[in-house]
């Protein structure tokens, strides 16, 4: 059951890239069109609920990401006895939550957070 929940969720996550991804393309488009317009997508990406959402993209990324790489040992035929399994998984949420975590403490400075 646990593996199976984090088979799904890696899907899921996928499908959050993509969606993620129409974000950056809305972004890009934006600093290219010009000052305006990134000023407009600028305001948009200020809202709270946007940020909540980036976070969100964020920490798919990351999960994506590792359990990808999981996902690659087991096609080269390792760890897919079902201890090697539960263990790899919860090292995916642990190393997920941490990358998330971790980036996002990076960030603060950028974002004029504490200073």
């Amino acid at each position: 059951m646990y593996t199976m929940v984090l088979s799904i969720s890696h899907r899921i996550s996928g499908v959050f890239q993509s969606a993620g991804l129409l974000l950056l393309a809305a972004w890009l488009v934006a600093a290219a069109a010009g000052e305006p317009a990134y000023e407009h997508a600028s305001g948009w990406f200020a809202l709270p609920w946007v940020k909540l959402v980036l976070v969100g993209w964020l920490a798919a990324f990351w999960y994506h990401f590792f359990a990808g790489l999981r996902h690659l040992a087991w096609d080269a035929g390792k760890g897919l006895d079902k201890a090697s399994a539960r263990r790899s998984g919860a090292w995916v949420v642990v190393l997920a939550v941490l990358a998330t975590v971790g980036c996002l403490l990076a960030a603060l400075p950028l974002l004029g957070v504490g200073s």
